[in-house]
């Protein structure tokens, strides 16, 4: 009986430990929401300077509005495959020279599987100095879900900016460590990538698990209140019978 209200009691701790963990982890995601929420709707600063880049985190700068200037280098753009409230379809990031030599990976946007092919889209690309306002993103190194990034074979499932650098043959130390999901171009021409689609969701489920492992906790310790009462109950029945010899 002891050893099972050890076991009952270590139980017990163990699931009101999980359900605090997930009322912080709650207030941690709120805070971050929060965060995100005044980040995206906050007016465009300067990107980070290169001396920053290795600080850049999610935590300290992704979604942060971000404004910069240059020079697009189409022909060194990268199709990376994209699922959008537009379809299915391909992100265009194109490399950004800067006046000081800096490359920043833009997501131009959008584009769906009939316009992947540049050069349907080559006569309405921006030339020359071009100004744009974006969202500070970190790179997505390695792949998709179960889908690996074969730079060889040009397949891209996610927004790794050191391989399609490297792939692009871009220098390392001149690329930013992160990429700029551009806003959408109401002047951009037909046919060009649909820029705006940036999807901001965080899934905050914490308060149904903390509920989950705090019920939990609650059924073992009736389990084990029962279990007690039982066992007193047993117990009278002998003392009585024991009595009655």
């Amino acid at each position: 009986m002891a050893v099972l209200g050890l076991l009952a009691l270590l139980a017990f701790c163990t699931l009101v430990a999980l359900g605090w963990w997930q009322v912080e982890r709650r207030a941690w995601k709120l805070q971050l929401i929060a965060r995100v929420e005044e980040r995206v709707h906050a007016p465009p600063v300067a990107l980070p300077e290169p001396a920053r880049w290795p600080q850049v985190t999610a935590a300290s700068d992704e979604y942060r509005r971000v404004r910069l200037s240059g020079r697009f280098l189409h022909e060194r753009e990268t199709l990376v495959q994209a699922l959008t409230e537009l379809g299915s379809g391909f992100w265009v990031l194109t490399p950004l020279a800067q006046a000081d030599g800096r490359i920043v990976l833009v997501n131009r946007g959008f584009v769906p599987p009939e316009r992947r092919d540049r050069a349907g889209r080559a006569a309405g690309e921006p030339q020359g100095e071009v100004a744009l306002t974006g969202l500070l993103r970190i790179t997505e190194p390695g792949g998709g879900f179960l889908r690996r990034n074969d730079a060889a074979a040009g397949r891209w499932y996610s927004r790794d900016v050191a391989a399609m650098a490297a792939a692009r043959g871009l220098q390392p130390s001149q690329v930013a460590p992160f990429f700029v999901d551009a806003e959408k171009d109401p002047q951009a021409g037909a046919g060009q990538p649909v820029g705006g689609l940036t999807v901001i969701s965080f899934r905050n489920s914490h308060m149904v698990y903390a509920l989950t492992w705090f019920t939990l906790a609650l059924l073992v310790l009736g389990a084990a209140w029962r279990v007690w009462l039982e066992e007193k109950r047993l117990r009278r029945a002998q003392d009585g019978a024991q009595q009655a010899d």
